[in-house]
């Protein structure tokens, strides 16, 4: 469910950007980087996905698209990702979900747009349904929320189930660098008190869904049962025939800040 994406040339001046931190009552701290705008306009959070972090080109592309809106903007890493502190087998869906939480809280005022990449597609749903009054609006970037469940467990083998129940942890080689996903039993069990697909959620705000059709890990066929789970009437999608999971070709960031744009009014 990672989205690691390769970043435009401008992302070095990123990358070298110094983060803050957000300290957390457990003693963890969430790395961030925040772009300050007019807080008459909506802001935007960026979600990043599974083993990602916040120095790809959709969360730069969105920080350079947000100094010229003037808008606010804010790019973090769940812990256990990126620069954030613990370890990355110790997290959750719950885990990441409040950590997002307290961006919102702690670092945001008004309303928020929402922008949630891969897993991020579920953060920024559970987010959504926690803070109603903060979300203007919802974008997902192959958006997979009940990933632990219907894309890992649900098409594991019973030999990767059997790894999972003994040793606690699955370590799936990655097509998107030389690290594997480590995949925790933990993870799974604990991410079967967040499905969201199996019922309708109280989500009324603008919900616009991007999807590859050539995405081998978010099939998309996935996007109608989103739609079908959420209240909203107000609710667009765009399946890109081409486009596989990452979704970071120039074409798609700029897909991507029309879309953006086009909420914010």
């Amino acid at each position: 469910m990672s989205n690691k994406d390769t970043a435009p040339n401008s992302d070095t001046e990123f990358t070298a950007q110094v983060p803050e931190f957000l300290e957390r009552p457990n003693g963890q701290h969430i790395a961030y980087i925040k772009t300050e705008g007019d807080n008459d306009l909506p802001g935007i959070v960026f979600l990043g996905g599974y083993m990602s972090d916040m120095t790809g080109s959709k969360a730069t592309t969105l920080e350079e698209f947000a100094k010229s809106s003037k808008q606010n903007f804010v790019r973090f890493d769940y812990m256990g990702h990126g620069q954030s502190s613990g370890k990355f087998t110790e997290g959750t869906i719950g885990q990441w979900t409040e950590d997002a939480i307290a961006v919102i809280d702690e670092l945001t005022t008004g309303p928020q747009i929402l922008v949630g990449s891969s897993m991020g597609g579920w953060i920024m749903l559970n987010t959504a349904l926690k803070r109603p009054d903060r979300t203007k609006g919802l974008v997902g970037i192959a958006a997979a929320p009940d990933f632990t469940q219907d894309l890992m467990w649900d098409t594991f083998s019973q030999e990767i189930k059997n790894t999972l129940l003994s040793d606690g942890v699955y370590y799936e080689p990655s097509q998107y660098g030389d690290a594997p996903y480590a995949i925790t039993l933990k993870l799974i069990e604990e991410g079967r008190q967040h499905l969201l697909l199996d019922k309708k959620q109280p989500i009324t705000c603008p919900v616009r869904l991007i999807q590859g059709m050539q995405d081998v890990d978010v099939p998309w066929d996935i996007v109608p049962r989103i739609v079908e789970s959420l209240e909203t009437e107000d609710m667009e999608v765009v399946l890109v025939k081409s486009g596989d999971h990452r979704l970071s070709e120039p074409q798609d960031l700029q897909r991507l800040k029309k879309i953006i744009k086009e909420i914010s009014r």
